[in-house]
């Protein structure tokens, strides 16, 4: 593990493993050239992050690539995400620029070159795939959220990813069998990561969704700001509070509405006082 720049950089054992077993088998050359395309990918990451007011805590280099580590404190909008995911695939293709120009100007192995190109290609595309936890998925899961509930946004999503996921490892398997070859024990590995990745954030969506909530504190002053009009929600008294937060947009500050059965108006709470509610109500159980 170093640091650059106060941001850390670590190293999973795998992927050491998988250097020094490079070595042995003579691709050292062709592997750390890959996970160097990857490791810039990350940091065009990082480095929006940053640009946008983001605080990156590290960058981790796994077997299967690698992935940044952003602290959301609540200020990561979809659009700020949107931006983020995309500056990944964005270095890439800056980098399949620079080399083209080497490859017109006629400077350096022209085989390297090609697969410095076609390792670049493969990332980009790969991590724009609408999976959790690629930069496609954010991209969809960020564009989701601004027109579902946060909280649905997060489950639908998870469990697509899940399936398609699954879905991965079925074709892997399925090569196998029916062409007779061995196993493609790449694609296979690369589905299982997402798979098991998938199947614990979607375990952790209730702890994500509290943090949400806990981020909300800055969401009036934002809305009130720009003169953005309250996003309606409709109540009755006896509906517990939970149904009503699952609700909430990120991309809206809600007013809630308690009715009687008689569409009568008995108050309008803002999303903060359901909030505090909710919290004090909880803890009070504990």
């Amino acid at each position: 593990m170093i640091r650059i720049w106060g941001v850390r950089i670590s190293f999973h054992p795998f992927f050491v493993i998988i250097m020094m077993a490079s070595l042995i088998t003579g691709h050292f050359i062709e592997l750390i050239t890959l996970f160097t395309i990857v490791f810039i990918h990350e940091c065009g990451h990082a480095a929006a992050a940053a640009l946008l007011g983001c605080r990156v805590l590290s960058i981790q280099m796994l077997p299967f690539g690698g992935v940044a580590i952003i602290e959301d404190g609540g200020n990561i909008t979809a659009r700020r995400e949107i931006m983020i995911a995309l500056a990944g695939p964005l270095q890439n293709m800056l980098m399949v620029g620079i080399v083209l120009l080497l490859k017109y100007g006629s400077v350096g192995d022209p085989v390297f070159l090609d697969y410095i190109i076609k390792g670049n290609l493969l990332i980009a595309l790969f991590n724009l795939l609408p999976v959790l936890p690629l930069d496609g998925g954010k991209i969809v899961q960020a564009l989701v959220s601004l027109f579902a509930p946060y909280y649905t946004t997060l489950m639908w999503t998870y469990r697509i990813s899940i399936v398609c996921s699954a879905g991965v490892i079925v074709f892997a398997i399925s090569r196998w069998f029916a062409g007779g070859y061995g196993l493609p024990l790449n694609i296979l590995l690369i589905g299982l990561f997402l798979f098991y990745s998938n199947v614990t954030d979607y375990r952790n969506i209730p702890y994500r969704f509290i943090r949400f909530l806990m981020n909300r504190e800055g969401t009036f002053a934002q809305y009130a700001a720009t003169g953005s009009l309250a996003q309606p929600i409709i109540s009755f008294p006896a509906k517990p509070l939970e149904p009503i937060l699952r609700l909430l947009k990120r991309e809206r500050y809600h007013m809630i509405y308690v009715m009687n059965r008689q569409g009568r108006i008995l108050a309008v709470l803002p999303e903060q006082r359901i909030i505090g509610s909710y919290f004090k109500q909880n803890t009070e159980k504990l």
